[in-house]
């Protein structure tokens, strides 16, 4: 079975609390990427009689782990672990998403991973406890097990997914130096920066994303309106600390903004940063004038929509945001 593991960008990220086990809580809109866009891994998994996982590692990975110390390894693992299968794996894993950017790419290749075995499985183990092994395996990966527009909370663990958000093109840029998450964290620690009241994201709900009933469509590769108001609640939390550690983040998004974005940011811990465009054909005249200014990678790509049909009700991973 062949999956992609699409990127994704956090539009908007606040830092709610600070926990005794030293994580911290967190209130995100998660957005993946398109998953046939240029920033999706991919991810095949087969099973075998052999116990055991045969993983392998294709593409350039600059400062991602091989072998079983990999979290798609690792995931599978888990999984066969806590199934009690009698049975191994086959995992291979094309990069394409770089490591230590704020992407959430090893997170989305272990959902993949969780994903095709829970098909290839079926009742192996219930979605109660799919999203428990996720987020033993890292805070983002419960969102990888079902990628679609959420509002992510806690740790992870509460995720809300949201109807009729449209795709959203962007330019995605990176400086090309990693940044660990948990450097990040402890720079915001180490600032004394203030957190951020629970419930500031909230508003995504209320967004007016979807056209009104009887109004016609935009047309096709238009999103003005909608990236209008989501750029509005553009903000993380994480930005101020991370670009002392990375100052090139603030020269990408000023770069992203002289070149018309609507609104620019950070993503996760970073150092990538995207900006929303008013429609795609905008986006591309930015990306060709930034390809003689930017810096050592850059990507034209998008969000993907909210699936058709409303949210589910409870979604995989944990209980709604309350």
């Amino acid at each position: 079975m062949r999956l992609a593991a699409p990127a994704k960008i956090n539009l908007g990220l606040r830092v709610t609390g600070r926990r005794p086990d030293g994580y911290h809580e967190l209130e995100s809109c998660f957005l993946p990427l398109d998953p046939a866009g240029p920033l999706a891994d991919a991810v095949e998994v087969a099973l075998r009689e052999e116990p055991g996982v045969d993983f392998a590692l294709r593409g350039a990975a600059a400062g991602v782990p091989d072998g079983a110390a990999n979290l798609a390894a690792r995931a599978a693992a888990a999984f066969l672990a806590r199934a009690a299968a009698g049975r191994g794996a086959c995992i291979r894993l094309e990069k394409r998403v770089p490591a230590g950017a704020g992407l959430g790419g090893g997170s989305s290749d272990a959902g993949a991973v969780l994903r095709a075995l829970a098909a290839l499985l079926p009742g192996a183990l219930a979605p109660a406890e799919l999203g428990e092994l996720a987020l033993g395996l890292g805070a983002d990966v419960p969102f990888f097990l079902d990628p679609r527009p959420a509002l992510v909370a806690g740790i992870g663990e509460r995720i809300e997914p949201l109807a009729g958000v449209p795709a959203l093109a962007l330019i995605v840029a990176h400086p090309g130096t990693p940044l660990a998450t948990a450097a990040v964290f402890r720079a915001f620690d180490a600032s004394g920066s203030a957190l951020t009241p629970a419930g500031s994201l909230p508003s995504f709900r209320a967004l007016p994303l979807a056209p009104a009933a009887g109004r016609a469509e935009r047309p096709p590769g238009r999103v003005g309106a909608a990236a209008e108001r989501l750029a509005e609640r553009v903000v993380n939390d994480l930005e101020p600390v991370a670009t002392v550690l990375c100052p090139a983040i603030a020269e990408l998004r000023s770069l992203l903004c002289d070149a018309g974005a609507l609104a620019a940011a950070m993503s996760g811990s970073g150092p990538a940063v995207y900006g929303v465009f008013e429609s795609e054909e905008r986006r591309d005249q930015a990306f060709a004038r930034l390809a003689l200014r930017a810096p050592a990678r850059a990507w034209a790509t998008g969000t993907a929509a909210s699936p058709p049909g409303g949210a589910p009700e409870r979604p995989l991973g944990g209980p709604l945001v309350g």
